[in-house]
């Protein structure tokens, strides 16, 4: 008997054995035990705390609403560092983590994902984008679209409304994330006839001045500048550009998000910028609404992208679990076997897309839309 016909044979068992008479007994011996890794101090904080924020917004409704599936959650801070987050994965094990929602970051999603696939645990990373995270590893899945689908999605949105910029690059060589959105963007930019008159990079090491590159890119004549990178060096390079007089357009991708909220950026030198994004706090839906006040009134913030694919996160796993017939007396590697093929059945609408779905080799299947921030909030293009 294959893993996956187990998990449906037990969930009929249980079926089986509830009180006749229309009478309703719990099927769940327990709760499903989860994790999350993220960066919840340091410099990238404001992505792992969401993340952690989000999901544990998920875990409260889906058990207040009762039913078979019932989470018990525990988050691990990870600075953003790949080592750690592979301790801090130990630590969740040790724990007794059945699935893991994370890490947060790239860097820390690819070391994590190869002990995850050793082990055979399921892990779906809300927010981690590299296809090196996926990348030969049928039980890692991720929620947020991936960094080719990043610039690609970029290039053929200038291709589309900006044709006649000439386009200037500023990215980090030494971070997956920044260096894979650079590369499909390029090829994707040329594949479209776009101008690109200059790149410039630099490493975690520089990330304090950005003069040389800034002033590389004004002497091309770059009126458009793409920056694949978080918001911590955006910020350093929107002010920097503004005290040198250059005032070109911005474009950001996802990482751009949290500029905003940046402690000490003065908000308003994020006008006019572009990015990325799969989520909008600013969304009419009534499902982004209640999100949104919920958020707000537990954590006195308005929730990012990072928070939103968390939260999506969590019920994408309660919909996998539910899909493949598992129990929480299961074991993580019988609980990864089942949900490594209920992946692929699955649709979710969420926050962060409509009708998602998911491939075998763990990429989801959604588009990133392009937003513009006007007066503090993101708005979409007109």
């Amino acid at each position: 008997m294959n893993k996956k016909f187990a998990c449906f044979a037990m969930a009929l068992a249980m079926v089986a054995g509830l009180t006749a008479c229309g009478e309703k007994e719990s099927t769940t011996t327990g709760a499903f035990k989860i994790g999350t890794i993220g960066p919840l101090t340091g410099e990238n904080a404001i992505y792992g705390q969401a993340v952690a924020n989000g999901a544990k917004i998920a875990v409260d409704e889906i058990n207040a609403a009762g039913g078979d599936i019932q989470f018990e959650i525990k988050s691990e801070d990870d600075v953003a560092d790949g080592e750690t987050s592979v301790n801090a994965y130990n630590n969740l094990m040790d724990w007794g983590m059945q699935v893991l929602v994370g890490p947060t970051t790239s860097g820390a999603s690819i070391a994590v994902a190869d002990v995850a696939y050793s082990d055979r645990t399921f892990m779906l990373t809300p927010s981690g984008s590299s296809t090196d995270i996926i990348a030969g590893k049928d039980n890692v899945f991720q929620v947020c679209f991936t960094d080719p689908n990043q610039g690609t999605g970029s290039a053929d949105y200038m291709a589309e409304n900006m044709a006649d910029a000439k386009i200037a690059i500023i990215y980090r060589n030494d971070d997956p994330y920044s260096q894979g959105i650079r590369d499909t963007f390029v090829t994707e930019a040329g594949a479209k006839g776009l101008s690109v008159v200059y790149e410039g990079t630099f490493t975690a090491d520089t990330a304090t001045d950005f003069s040389v590159q800034l002033t590389g890119a004004q002497a091309a004549g770059a009126d458009l500048l793409f920056l694949p990178i978080y918001y911590q060096q955006a910020s350093v390079i929107l002010n920097q550009a503004n005290a040198m007089g250059y005032a070109p357009t911005f474009f950001g991708v996802d990482g751009m998000d949290g500029i905003l909220t940046l402690e000490g950026f003065d908000a308003s030198l994020a006008e006019g910028v572009m990015l990325l994004t799969p989520f909008s706090a600013d969304a009419e839906d009534e499902k982004t609404q209640n999100f949104v006040k919920t958020y707000q009134e537990q954590f006195g913030d308005i929730p990012n992208q990072f928070a939103a694919d968390a939260y999506d996160a969590v019920y994408i796993v309660k919909a996998a679990l539910e899909a493949a017939g598992c129990t929480s007396d299961m074991s993580s590697t019988d609980i990864c076997e089942a949900m490594v093929g209920a992946m692929t059945t699955i649709s979710y609408d969420g926050l962060t897309g409509q009708s998602m779905t998911w491939s075998a080799d763990g990429t989801v299947s959604k588009a990133p839309m392009a937003v513009v921030i006007e007066n503090g909030v993101y708005v979409l293009p007109q």
